[in-house]
């Protein structure tokens, strides 16, 4: 047996450690888990390596061996190692969110006294608590209660000691900061095994009161005499009376394994009837999986072209021949109505892994996929990593999502690791969608992806008629912001009238977007997180969107006292309150996160929904994709270009994807469909080519402005945030690995920034960031991994430096210099029209432009104009069109210079190059 092993622990460094094998402990594998200490904590981690040669230090010993067969297949490990190598993440987070085995380690802190703690406790006997003592006389008081309930001895579990106590968290790390007390690790492992107790009743014999009589009419009307103790308590009886009929005899209690809830969705009338265009896509995908060869696809279909059909279809054929599937989907709300389908197909066959089951149940899922229970697993994109035997067909769902990219660490996107699975498989990976990511199609008209097309619904059903309601005209004539234009309150009304179904979009949570003081201009922000708070009528509170932080909502200003208070901007709950006050007769229902709490929310709307007992929907995104109801024949969309606005380069690819996919929910039964758009930019490409259903000339126009720009899919993007609790660390640490990036030679790369990010301050964290381009991926990943060490040595936390390879959440691309104070914009790139807005005071912004702009002598610039206040500061711009798009950031570059020299003489504190906006009315040049 070997004598040492090297495992990979859940911790944000990028290492493994090593531990010995003691004597009496089994022999662990490659891939299984163990239980190891970790400085003062015992944690689960997976063995990456066995070995016989002792290392250099005293190792220590590992405490228990969890799994003598590998948990993680040889393949699975090896997805691992190039997960953590490609997205530079750790080795020990990377495994762990492979494995959602958490419910069988459970983490428990105890607390005993400790010597110094005992002689305080007695003086506080003797002599008194210290008046020395900063601590308010309750924090005193509760510290000695927490003495007090320790004093014997014992260790006492933090749970207990609190509830006994009443002790905060706050009081306990004061005490361990005296030392008068000592932190313990009681983590261990539990089963993790889901059971229901059932009590069955038997003969009844002898008086019974009127309690036990309740209990025994009730089992007595149900099948088999036989109901679950959780209903029995349900009864309103003392919970003694149950135990009273056991011992009597009259009631028997066992334990048997709990079932598993796949769906509350009625399954789909599915008919195989394929058009030529389908049997091709699904000939080709059979071809592959009964070749062993891996083969990546994409099915390009319209919406409502039968592109599930063909995936069940497939997925049929490869459990005909005994091998397994996996299709992924992008919300877990699309999950219950793919689960039924799927059940109704394939039976007990079908797992689900997602993050809104419990830690017991995906456990139990897993471990069902692990013993060749299932061979059928449908999930999000933690899916991916189902364990199940002879891989042989990956079906990646809408792939354009962008929910498929994690966002905590590991920031991997599950639609290229599926990719690289099925290649180290040698299975078969189709990626579907009507609207594909650029990159994705980019990839398949280079013959990297074999492209499938459906290019029409099926039974030759008309794709929806768009009608684009420009809103400015609206204004002009009603003299009214209206949320609802009176083109759209027609036509709902029509569809009410004919008994047809009706679904609005708004992709905006809330009431109100931000509460506003009309007398001093402050908007209410959350005390975490550098962003407005959004107004929820329901629970008359303001709630932060990003950290959950809520708060009363205000009567007065907080800041001037004044009553002047105004709530502005809308959202799905403000507009369901005015179809409701508009349409009192229908039946209306909002379907975003603050209706659907859990699993039976979505699927009780979605019930309703399919039964036609709602008549119109209400909701965010969640709305917009993968729902397919045959009696929605109209669908409304509001405030679509609010994305356009947004500082990021995918503006205009998120909106034309979500219009189209919210459109496609229109006339997928018998009765055409019908969608209307509501936009304040009805000119622009991304609306244009979405009414029209045209994603090639969608993708011929923005491939083109992207690359201009240099970005994905011509060069690999990267993004590297430095976070800290305090802002002098996140400066600093910003700093050194500015001055690093600016004198390590870097060829054929481009970094951006620091620069505070778009967000710079979020749940307590203070955040800068740079941004790192080239159209090598080996030479960006060569960059980070020396910038990394880097940062090792100068003592920065590996915590506080997050790595994001490929990102997608890009608000801004910045440039600057940190603390820079100026402000520069750069406006809708794709029209490659700028701005360049200086934040400061009237006067310093007035004299120096002509100077700045000799250092960007290929752009012309159209002058000053006045824009609104930002940060209680007036802010000017300089508004240009360039001649040559190449020369966009030289040009810019060469102006900053000139500008530095002048940073004296303002007050702001960052630079930003942003990409996308909004001012496209003033500006219809079209490059």
């Amino acid at each position: 047996m070997p004598s040492f092993c090297d495992v990979a622990v859940p911790v944000p460094l990028d290492a493994t450690f090593t531990y010995s094998i003691p004597e009496n402990l089994p022999e662990p594998c490659i891939g299984g888990r163990v239980i190891v200490p970790f400085r003062e904590k015992r944690m689960c981690g997976i063995v990456t390596e066995l070995r016989d040669r002792k290392p250099e230090f005293a190792a220590k010993p590992i405490l228990q061996v969890l799994d003598t067969t590998p948990a993680l297949t040889p393949e699975l490990m090896q997805l691992g190692r190039w997960i953590a190598q490609y997205y530079i993440a750790p080795i020990g987070e990377v495994l762990r969110t492979m494995l959602p085995l958490s419910a069988e380690f459970r983490r428990v802190i105890g607390y005993r006294i400790t010597d110094k703690g005992m002689e305080a406790l007695h003086q506080a006997a003797t002599v008194g608590s210290s008046r020395r003592s900063h601590k308010e006389p309750e924090h005193q008081t509760q510290e000695y209660t927490v003495l007090n309930r320790l004093a014997d001895g014992e260790i006492v579990r933090e749970a207990t000691l609190r509830s006994a106590s009443g002790a905060s968290r706050a009081v306990l790390q004061t005490l361990l900061r005296k030392k008068w007390i000592a932190r313990e690790d009681l983590s261990d492992v539990r089963d993790a095994s889901r059971t229901v107790q059932l009590a069955t009743l038997k003969d009844v014999a002898g008086k019974l009161n009127a309690n036990q009589q309740t209990i025994v009419d009730y089992l007595a009307v149900q099948p088999e005499k036989t109901a679950t103790v959780e209903s029995l308590r349900a009864l309103s009886v003392p919970r003694t009376t149950l135990q009273t009929l056991v011992k009597r005899g009259m009631v028997e209690l066992r334990q048997e394994q709990a079932g598993f809830h796949f769906s509350g969705l009625k399954p789909r009338k599915l008919e195989f009837l394929f058009t030529p265009a389908q049997k091709i896509a699904l000939e080709t995908i059979n071809a592959s999986v009964d070749e062993r060869r891996f083969l990546p696809m994409l099915l390009h279909g319209v919406t409502g072209s039968g592109k599930t059909a063909v995936y069940l279809s497939a997925m049929q054929s490869v459990l005909a021949k005994g091998r397994s599937a996996i299709l992924l989907v992008p919300e877990i709300g699309l999950t219950p109505a793919v689960a039924a389908d799927l059940h109704q197909i394939f039976g007990d066959e079908v797992a689900i892994l997602h993050s809104a089951l419990s830690d017991d149940e995906r456990a139990e899922q897993w471990k069902r996929i692990r013993g060749g229970d299932s061979h059928i697993v449908v999930g999000t994109r933690s899916a991916v990593f189902a364990p199940v035997p002879d891989l042989a067909l990956i079906i990646v769902d809408e792939e354009h999502d962008q929910s498929y990219k994690q966002e905590e660490t590991p920031r991997y996107h599950a639609r290229d690791v599926a990719v690289m699975r099925a290649k180290m498989s040698d299975a078969a990976v189709v990626l579907g969608s009507a609207t594909p990511s650029l990159e994705t199609y980019y990839n398949a008209l280079h013959n990297k992806y074999r492209l499938l097309e459906l290019p029409e619904r099926i039974e030759k059903r008309p794709l929806p008629e768009v009608e684009i309601i420009d809103m400015r005209e609206e204004f002009q004539r009603t003299h009214k912001d209206a949320i609802l234009s009176r083109r759209l309150l027609d036509e709902i009304g029509e569809r009410l009238e004919r008994r047809e179904q009706v679904m609005v979009l708004l992709n905006r949570r809330g009431y109100s977007s931000f509460v506003l003081c009309r007398e001093c201009g402050e908007t209410v922000q959350c005390k975490n997180c550098a962003i407005a708070m959004t107004y929820h009528k329901r629970e008359h509170r303001l709630i932060c969107h990003y950290c959950g932080f809520m708060r009363p909502a205000p009567k007065t200003c907080p800041k001037c006292g004044s009553e002047y208070v105004q709530y502005l901007g809308a959202g799905s709950e403000k507009l369901e309150d005015i179809l409701h006050s508009l349409f009192p007769q229908a039946r209306i229902a909002r379907l975003d996160r603050d209706t659907v709490r859990g699993r039976d929310d979505l699927e009780r709307v979605l019930s309703a929904l399919q039964a036609g007992e709602i008549d119109l929907l209400v909701g965010t995104q969640m709305i917009a994709k993968g729902h397919d109801i045959p009696n929605v024949t109209l669908v409304g969309v509001v405030g679509s270009d609010a994305a356009l606005s947004f500082p990021d380069f995918r503006a205009a690819e998120r909106t034309f994807q979500l219009l189209t996919q919210v459109a496609g929910r229109a006339g997928r039964g018998e009765t055409p469909g019908r969608v209307v758009l509501q936009t304040f930019f009805p000119d622009h490409y991304a609306i244009q080519f979405a009414a029209c259903h045209d994603y090639q000339g969608f993708y011929d126009k923005e491939a083109r402005f992207r690359s201009w720009m240099h970005y994905p899919p011509f060069s690999a993007v990267s993004n590297v945030l430095i976070r800290s609790t305090k802002l002098d660390e996140a400066l600093a640490w910003s700093g050194i690995l500015g001055k690093w990036f600016h004198e390590t030679r870097l060829p054929d790369l481009r970094v951006l920034g620091p620069a505070a990010a778009a967000i710079v301050r979020l749940k307590t964290e203070y955040r800068y960031h740079f941004l790192i381009k080239s159209k090598s991926r080996e030479k960006i990943n060569a960059a980070l991994r020396a910038m990394i060490e880097h940062a090792v040595e100068q003592k920065i936390p590996r915590g506080n430096l997050v790595v994001d390879v490929d990102a997608l959440t890009m608000i801004l691309e910045q440039l600057s210099v940190v603390r820079c104070p100026f402000l520069v914009r750069s406006f809708s790139s794709q029209d490659c029209r700028h701005e360049v807005a200086f934040h400061a005071t009237e006067g310093s912004v007035l004299r120096l432009p002509r100077r700045w702009c000799s250092g960007a002598r290929h752009i012309p610039w159209f002058g000053m104009c006045g824009r609104k206040r930002m940060c209680n500061e007036p802010v000017y711009s300089l508004v240009g069109v360039p001649r040559d798009p190449a020369l966009i950031g030289h040009c810019l570059q060469r102006m900053l210079v000139r500008v530095f020299s002048d940073a004296k003489q303002f007050r702001s504190y960052s630079t930003y190059l942003y990409l996308g906006g909004p001012l496209q009315r003033i500006f219809p040049h079209d490059y």
